[in-house]
């Protein structure tokens, strides 16, 4: 096992871009070690290791942005249990590393529509962010395991988060909105009803909301 990960550390170190490291720290976003290596090239790494189930909780543990994404690449979904994915999203503490693991992993997972509803009504931001972008992901996908979530309590979440303090959760209930209205004409009028309060309201940020998704509907003026 230490074997392949330093073989791992190896491969990503003659990827390496200090640039794009300086510039992820500038913005807030902090690792023990980071590479900079681009999201291409992380996967053609991850490409020439076998899916571990053991190998990705090892990569998981380390405090490195490389290893944590080729983490959520390794990880065979069949492997994956519940008691796995809520000790995961308790560790997740950037939007990169939650978009990649909802991409890589969360969203392939069968149960993935019972981590919605659970995640989707936490009490801790994080995971209720999580929970949000995982359903926008299985919305992109169609997965059948949308079949699972329940989706007007979620959609009633999500209307309230809208005017979250957190920047990450307002764009996270947002997407929420968006992508369950994309899926049919009756979602989409679903969710303007959501936000029907929006149409007369002097605030330009909910204004800016409901431009946003008849735009994203294709009902612009």
């Amino acid at each position: 096992m230490e074997t392949i990960i330093r073989s791992i550390r190896s491969d990503l170190r003659l990827s390496m871009n200090g640039v794009t490291a300086a510039s992820m720290r500038e913005k807030g976003v902090h690792y023990r070690m980071n590479f900079g290596v681009d999201l291409m090239r992380i996967r053609e790494t991850a490409d020439r290791y076998t899916p571990d189930a053991l190998l990705a909780e090892e990569l998981w543990k380390e405090d490195v942005r490389e290893l944590k994404i080729i983490a959520t690449l390794l990880y065979p979904a069949d492997r994956f249990t519940r008691e796995a994915a809520d000790r995961w999203v308790d560790a997740i503490n950037n939007q990169e590393i939650r978009e990649q693991v909802c991409r890589n992993l969360f969203q392939q997972l069968l149960f993935a529509g019972v981590l919605v509803n659970d995640w989707g009504g936490s009490e801790e931001e994080r995971v209720r962010t999580t929970g949000y972008w995982l359903y926008a992901r299985l919305c992109i996908t169609h997965a059948t395991s949308l079949e699972e979530v329940e989706s007007d309590l979620l959609l009633s979440r999500a209307a309230g988060d809208l005017k979250s303090g957190s920047m990450l959760l307002r764009q996270a209930s947002l997407n929420v909105l968006k992508y369950h209205g994309r899926l049919s004409e009756g979602n989409r009028d679903e969710v303007l009803d959501r936000v029907a309060g929006f149409y007369d309201s002097a605030d330009p940020f909910e204004r800016e909301i409901l431009d946003q998704l008849r735009f994203e509907f294709g009902l612009t003026d």
